[in-house]
């Protein structure tokens, strides 16, 4: 099969098809996602908790990025590949084009993500010019944990939806290709996704995205101390990693998940 594009991912946006995105950070997961056909592997910087035990992502440099994003790419044949830009690595336009270029270069990804709106905007407007596809990431940005006072649901009043909503439609005129949306109210998010010509992909944003995304530890169950609630495990009810991925993949695409229970009102 071939690669994943990111046409491929907008044209199931049109035709009103669901696709799946998962985390990976190495060679031999990625491959058993790619087998379970997946269309979206994100090296997400939650390595800075789930592999290398940090309380946050903020730790997570720019070289260790690209050493995971490496390792995926030689893993996965066929999902399209994003790779998170590490923290204070997208400062300036000129730090941005250099961080993707390395991500891209080095490690392979086919794409970056940056989160936030504001100041971020004109970054996405640098990278989309270079040529580089570029997935934006409003809601709980968790690059800006100590910032926001903690992981907590994001546009639950007015003045704060409208603000997403503002930056949502901002960065997709900027030249965003994709954009995740995580902890916020289902219906925000539902809202954001019918006016968006971009897919947006969902993280405790309710089953009203294009798209759903789950940090990889967190469906295994492998992640220690509570699990967020808009996750689930996928591990505990099948026999298998694979058919663990394969359930997540399926539930996603039928709409199954996330359920009431996984979402934020």
């Amino acid at each position: 099969m071939k690669r994943v594009t990111l046409s491929k991912l907008q044209k199931m946006k049109r035709n009103g098809e669901r696709f799946v995105v998962l985390t990976a950070y190495d060679a031999a997961f990625a491959k058993l996602i790619d087998a379970a056909g997946v269309e979206v592997i994100l090296v997400g910087d939650s390595l800075g908790m789930v592999v290398q035990g940090h309380e946050s992502t903020v730790a997570v440099t720019l070289e260790q990025m690209v050493y995971h994003t490496a390792m995926v790419s030689r893993g996965a044949s066929q999902a399209l590949i994003i790779a998170d830009m590490p923290f204070l690595s997208y400062s300036s336009n000129a730090q941005a084009i250099s961080t993707a270029a390395a991500l891209m270069r080095e490690g392979g990804a086919q794409m970056v993500k940056l989160e936030g709106g504001g100041v971020v905007i004109e970054r996405v407007t640098a990278l989309a010019d270079a040529g580089v596809p570029v997935c934006a990431h409003l809601g709980l940005t968790p690059q800006s944990v100590y910032k926001i006072g903690g992981y907590r649901v994001q546009g639950r009043d007015p003045r704060s939806a409208q603000a997403i909503v503002a930056d949502a439609a901002a960065l997709a005129a900027a030249g965003a290709d994709l954009l995740v949306l995580e902890c916020v109210p289902a219906p925000l998010a539902t809202a954001i996704t019918e006016q968006l010509s971009i897919p947006v992909i969902g993280i405790g944003a309710g089953g009203g995205c294009d798209a759903q995304v789950l940090v990889l530890h967190d469906i295994l169950g492998l992640t220690p101390g509570t699990p967020p609630s808009f996750s689930h495990n996928f591990l505990a009810a099948n026999g298998s990693i694979a058919a663990a991925l394969s359930a997540y993949a399926a539930a996603v695409r039928d709409g199954s998940f996330p359920g009431a229970e996984h979402t934020f009102y």
